[in-house]
């Protein structure tokens, strides 16, 4: 694993990493210092997600303490209570209306790294609680690290042909005196391709290691799942309305990265958080001129993540 995000780009964010003893499955915990605006857009067809129906844009309760990114599929979702627990310790949570207790509404998603045979599965709630617990600013690490412990991409061919996956991200500083991040965790079913230059990063490999680019033609040898999971973050106070279209722009620009992207079997979904940690940006030209600045952003951002996620797994020993 190498040190690969500067969170410190990006304020009122902390990220966090824990694995299983095996080192094969683990959960990324992303936790924020308040309450934020949050969004998700699911694009897969066989996604498991944590509390993202309350959500849409026409929900009451649309703020977010915390994230959460597991391997394990649905056993993986098990994560949630780990986080909230640790989101609670740190002095995070709200009073529910007049309730005197405190809740701390967290969401997640979870990826399908199970193993090929049957095993035991491990606790996510621990796992969760853990990588909470580790949250920190700054640089943490990306590769074969948290959720993309046990990640693998170009499973088109049967996983036994796959390369592996990862945790990958990439934050720039912008005009308007914020911040933006994108956070990933990629487990494809398709293959990886850098859109610079059409060269193919990660995928199936033939019997001699050979990188196989996917074909329309090719019938896989079993039937594989895959899932891109993770957020894009903003210090900016931008509304959730801005949000959803700056994460359905950071889709596209993994559309241009993954291929296949979004299929029937994929688990594909992006959150958007804005904690409003920065000065209000500046005055719009025209209406949704920020929301087009983010997303274009947050797409070359997505693209440089999951390369980042896909080299730096495949590159550790």
């Amino acid at each position: 694993m190498v040190r690969g995000f500067d969170l410190g780009r990006v304020g009122g964010v902390s990220v966090g990493h824990a694995e299983d003893p095996e080192g094969v499955t683990g959960v990324t915990a992303v936790l924020f210092d308040g309450a934020s605006p949050t969004v998700v857009e699911v694009r897969g067809g066989a996604s498991a997600t944590y509390d993202t129906a309350s959500l849409s844009l026409d929900s009451t309760f649309g703020r977010r303490w915390a994230l959460f990114f597991a391997g394990g599929s649905l056993f993986g979702l098990d994560a949630a209570r780990g986080v909230r627990l640790r989101v609670l310790e740190r002095g995070g949570g709200h009073r529910a209306f007049r309730n005197p207790n405190v809740v701390a509404p967290v969401s997640g998603a979870a990826l399908f790294d199970l193993p090929t045979e049957r095993a035991a599965i491990p606790d996510y709630l621990p796992l969760g609680y853990e990588a909470a617990r580790r949250a920190t600013r700054g640089e943490v690490p990306i590769g074969r690290v948290g959720a993309g412990a046990g990640a693998s991409v170009g499973k088109y061919l049967g996983r036994a042909r796959a390369m592996h996956g990862g945790v990958g991200a990439s934050a720039t500083r912008l005009d308007r005196r914020g911040a933006l991040g994108v956070l990933l965790v990629v487990n494809a079913f398709g293959a990886v391709r850098d859109p610079m230059d059409g060269r193919w990063v990660a995928g199936a490999r033939d019997s001699r290691g050979r990188l196989v680019p996917p074909s329309s033609n090719q019938r896989p040898l079993r039937s594989e799942t895959g899932t891109t999971i993770g957020a894009v973050v903003t210090d900016l106070p931008v509304d959730r309305t801005t949000l959803s279209r700056v994460v359905a722009m950071a889709h596209a620009g993994l559309g241009s990265v993954v291929t296949p992207y979004h299929t029937s079997t994929d688990g594909d979904v992006l959150f958007g958080v804005a904690t409003g940690t920065s000065g209000d940006p500046a005055p719009e030209r025209r209406p949704g001129g920020l929301a087009d600045e983010l997303g274009r952003e947050a797409a070359e951002l997505a693209v440089r993540a999951a390369l980042a996620a896909v080299r730096t797994a495949n590159a550790e020993p």
